[in-house]
């Protein structure tokens, strides 16, 4: 009997613990970022291209928007993002290209943005599959 109310207790502290952390995610208040897009599949490429694409995000939060980092996952891939605040209901865009110089096979290019948001890190991602370059052959 102990046993079962120890239990039921253990469930209920986690179950208020669990609300809490949801609810404190879900705040209305504050910037949120939110991209139109979030991947980009660019289909066959040949080794050598560089392909780029603009992702396109709107500040849906109550408070301007600060992007404070773009990060990418290598030197192969570039980005070009606004230092400026963005207000409420407006947009802005984050530029990332790709440059497939020694790359070959399924190519997965994650980028984080780091901002104030209440969703402070989301990631967007150019996707490719690097075919060998006819001329090397």
């Amino acid at each position: 009997m102990k046993f079962a109310f120890a239990l039921l207790f253990v469930f209920a502290l986690f179950g208020n613990v669990l609300a809490q952390e949801a609810s404190a995610n879900e705040d209305p208040n504050g910037p949120q970022i939110t991209f139109a897009q979030d991947t980009k599949d660019f289909g066959d490429i040949v080794q050598g291209d560089k392909v780029s694409h603009s992702f396109e995000f709107e500040n849906t939060g109550t408070e301007p928007l600060i992007l404070s980092n773009v990060l990418t996952t290598c030197g192969c891939t570039a980005t070009s993002w606004p230092r400026e605040p963005i207000a409420p209901g407006e947009s802005a865009k984050i530029e990332v290209s790709f440059n497939s110089t020694g790359k070959k096979g399924r190519q997965n290019k994650v980028v984080t943005v780091v901002s104030n948001a209440t969703n402070a890190q989301e990631r967007v991602k150019l996707i490719t599959n690097v075919l060998p370059n006819k001329d090397a052959q």
